[in-house]
């Protein structure tokens, strides 16, 4: 039972955080039988709650950091996930013994569930792929000679639009899987730890496939700046749209990098995006002007939201805060480390709030009845997630009353970087549709273009 709330808190709480998340690739999960997924690491405790929501395989068992069996309040929950203790070199002087925890792995896996692991070792927040740890190639290739049974390694693909940013999208994308098949397993035989690099290099390619990647920060800015650039307003992108058409820039950027015109338009775009930052305005507000009476529709249109939204929040905001506070207390009080601050909070709201809404059902319960609760409970619940569209609201007005006061402030420059922008866009699109293969699928049409 407590399995079964877990779950469904996790997927909550990814709905909740995420606007949108898009699952390509799904049917590359096989619907029985054992499998390691091996996903990409961006951000820390989320990655492993959007598989667990979104992979369609339950229980999900993850190897995960033997420090957080440390808080007793997350005990319970992380045996309840089936959640398998690493202990990691730098957390114990570089002297750990993980033979009991891979044991442990050995045992799910062949009794057929499935297992989540994190090659690179550890959250980053790299623009790549950092290189990974053999652990998971080294457990799928032992699981296949002991005999008994053999999981498939599915590489997992975790792109975030914004990863930290509430209510942004995300794609996951799972990607063809690595069978361990009898010439890997021969292989294995023959020379162990030359087939482990090997098996590694194989699902870093894999993974690779299924995420974006740039050689640093610098580079995918110009891009993404770029592909900002060339996209059609009138077009809206789906994550993977999204994220398929970075990876074309960024290939394409890498095989003519050193190219004058490449380097040229790439100073330009840079020095365009460096105008933008100074004035404190955003590409998209440059695309076409903006009538004081539609800027001034667009405010009473998200006072009126809020005006709507802030009967049914109030209670709800009034109601969560003690739980946020607490949330808060026992994350910086109760921490070993500071990486761990954010995972305690969140663990700590998914536990508390809970016992908020039952202890508040029970009470209307035993004083109202039965059915009271049970209304209670469904208002609770509708309070919540009014509170989250009101602040959804109260940022866009805030953002909107900015933006209004900021075009209206920098006329000239506004009109001077709308004209950069223009050519910026000309030279882009000309180049793309230049160098463009004519076999790729196109991901925007000519009447796209005609904005």
């Amino acid at each position: 039972m407590l399995q079964r709330l877990v779950i469904s808190l996790v997927r909550i709480v990814t709905n909740t955080f995420f606007r949108r998340i898009e699952v390509v690739g799904l049917e590359n999960v096989p619907g029985s039988g054992p499998a390691i997924f091996a996903g990409n690491h961006p951000n820390a405790l989320m990655d492993g709650w959007l598989l667990t929501a979104k992979c369609g395989r339950w229980p999900l068992h993850f190897l995960v950091s033997a420090k957080l069996w440390n808080y007793r309040m997350l005990v319970p929950v992380l045996n309840a996930c089936g959640a398998v203790p690493v202990y990691r070199r730098e957390d114990h002087d570089g002297v750990v013994d993980n033979q009991g925890s891979f044991d442990k792995l050995y045992e799910v896996i062949e009794s057929g569930q499935c297992v989540g692991i994190f090659p690179e070792g550890i959250s980053h927040a790299e623009s790549q792929i950092v290189r990974l740890k053999t652990g998971t190639a080294r457990v799928a290739l032992n699981i296949a000679d002991r005999g008994k049974i053999s999981a498939p390694i599915i590489p997992c693909g975790l792109n975030y639009i914004h990863r930290h940013r509430f209510r942004s999208q995300v794609l996951i994308e799972f990607g063809q899987p690595i069978v361990i098949d009898d010439r890997w397993l021969e292989d294995y035989r023959q020379d162990e730890q030359a087939t482990v690099v090997r098996l590694t290099g194989h699902l870093s390619e894999a993974l690779r496939n299924v995420t974006l990647n740039a050689p640093d920060w610098k580079t995918l800015r110009f891009i993404q700046s770029a592909r900002r650039l060339y996209k059609p307003s009138s077009k809206e992108l789906s994550p993977s749209q999204y994220v398929e058409l970075n990876r074309r820039f960024v290939d394409a950027y890498l095989a003519e990098k050193d190219n004058p015109e490449v380097r040229e338009l790439q100073e330009d775009v840079e020095n365009y995006q460096s105008r933008l930052d100074l004035l404190g305005i955003k590409d998209h507000q440059l695309r076409s002007q903006v009538t004081p009476g539609y800027a001034f529709r667009k405010i009473i249109v998200r006072c009126l939201t809020m005006l709507a939204l802030l009967p049914l929040a109030i209670p709800g905001a009034i109601l969560h805060l003690p739980v946020g506070w607490a949330a808060a207390t026992i994350g910086e009080r109760f921490s070993y480390e500071m990486d761990d601050i954010a995972t305690l909070k969140v663990f700590a709201t998914i536990l508390l709030l809970p016992v908020l809404y039952a202890a508040i059902a029970i009470f209307v319960g035993l004083t109202f009845g039965f059915w009271w609760s049970i209304a209670t409970i469904a208002a609770l619940t509708l309070s919540f997630f009014a509170s989250v569209r009101l602040m959804e609201a109260e940022a866009g007005l805030f953002l909107s009353v900015i933006s209004v006061f900021r075009l209206a402030r920098l006329g000239r420059d506004v009109e001077d970087l709308r004209e950069t922008r223009a050519n910026l866009v000309n030279r882009i699109r000309d180049r793309v549709e230049r160098k463009a293969d004519p076999e790729t699928k196109r991901i925007f049409t000519d009447r796209d273009f005609s904005d």
